[in-house]
């Protein structure tokens, strides 16, 4: 069963029904948000997993992330990090050109309540807790990101598919997405696309393919050693 509603930016959704709930996506890419086999276990393989998360984590660890969308990966990744009991905070920045508007993200939100901090993301915006601090940059990342002087210690990079979104994985982008992670610090994507990991290995970092998410058979992680 599919309904429709429209998000700012003149990004349009459709709502796909699966056993995990309603899953929004973009018409715009025509490219869903998050897996439909399960997009709390998705984040967790990829952008935790592949992270080294939450054995890296550390008062003050900084996530950088291209694509906020729902906002899943920052709240899974909230989560971790409490589960943990790393003392201190969790700083996570964003970056995204089509945020959703309130009532979409509480209706893709709303499947993982039970399991998920969602009352501290009512809305596509910067939030801040006791121990985190969320701050969304909106817009182009071409433009935003080289604009950000900060570096980070892991990347979600999760943006639309490569091939349906592919100003968002240019080898430009990529050389930025280097510039600002910090020595030892790391990325991962769902993407296994050939021009994703020699983008990432012409920006410096040692990449790797391994195994991906359910039916996907490869995803790509990376390292900056310097």
């Amino acid at each position: 069963m599919t309904g429709q509603t429209t998000a700012p930016a003149g990004h349009p959704l459709d709502w796909r029904e699966t056993p995990f709930g309603a899953v929004p996506v973009s018409r715009q890419f025509d490219d869903p948000f998050y897996s439909l086999q399960g997009g709390l276990a998705e984040t967790r393989h990829v952008f935790l997993a592949g992270n080294g998360l939450p054995e890296r984590f550390h008062d003050g660890f900084h996530v950088g992330e291209l694509g906020f969308g729902t906002g899943l990966n920052f709240l899974v990744t909230l989560q971790a990090f409490r589960d943990a009991g790393v003392p201190g905070r969790l700083q996570f920045t964003s970056f995204e050109a089509y945020p959703l508007d309130a009532g979409a993200l509480a209706k893709a939100l709303a499947p993982f309540a039970a399991d998920l901090p969602v009352q501290v993301l009512p809305r596509v915006a910067d939030a801040q807790g006791d121990d985190f601090t969320l701050r969304i940059i909106a817009g182009d990342a071409a433009d935003s990101l080289p604009a950000w002087d900060v570096c980070v210690d892991a990347w979600f990079l999760d943006g639309f598919s490569p091939a349906k979104n592919p100003a968002l994985w240019t080898p430009q982008i990529l050389a930025q997405v280097a510039a600002r992670t910090a020595p030892g610090g790391t990325a991962a994507t769902y993407s296994a696309a050939g021009h994703v990991r020699a983008g990432l290995a012409d920006a410096g970092f040692t990449v790797t393919r391994v195994p991906g998410f359910a039916t996907k058979r490869h995803m790509t992680v990376a390292t900056k050693e310097h």
